[in-house]
């Protein structure tokens, strides 16, 4: 069975998107092997064109951040939804942090009302964060 070994995300800015999901996730930048930069610099290539971020508990999924085109952030058809105890305070705080405020979304089916907010990474890459599931 297959499991995930990255979320990518393409980006303009490796290192300073990485720096946001660290912070808005509590991950930590993985450091490059040893003589992995040195080996992409004597190639012609360049080292900054890629961050990595992990959780330290190592559980979740790495987190690849990669200097590249991407597609339009107008539509997020793939994104993360972030689980947080208290939605409003965290919204507050990843808009500190450089996240932008899209809507807030509530649906209803049945007894079941469940309410996210979409929001925007500091290069346009959409997210929800809502309550978690109740079980």
């Amino acid at each position: 069975m297959a499991s995930i070994g990255n979320i990518t995300f393409a980006c303009e800015d490796p290192e300073a998107l990485a720096a946001f999901w660290t912070a808005a996730v509590d991950y930590e930048l993985q450091e490059a092997p040893p003589g992995l930069l040195e080996a992409i610099e004597a190639e012609d290539g360049n080292p900054n064109a890629a961050a990595a971020a992990i959780d330290p508990e190592g559980h979740g999924p790495r987190l690849f951040f990669k200097k590249m085109p991407r597609s339009s952030p107008e539509h997020i058809p793939i994104h993360l939804d972030l689980n947080a105890a208290d939605r409003d305070e965290e919204v507050k705080r990843l808009a500190e942090l450089g996240a932008s405020l899209v809507e807030t979304k509530t649906e209803t089916t049945g007894p079941y009302t469940e309410t996210w907010t979409v929001m925007r990474d500091p290069e346009g890459n959409g997210f929800c964060v809502q309550s978690p599931p109740e079980e």
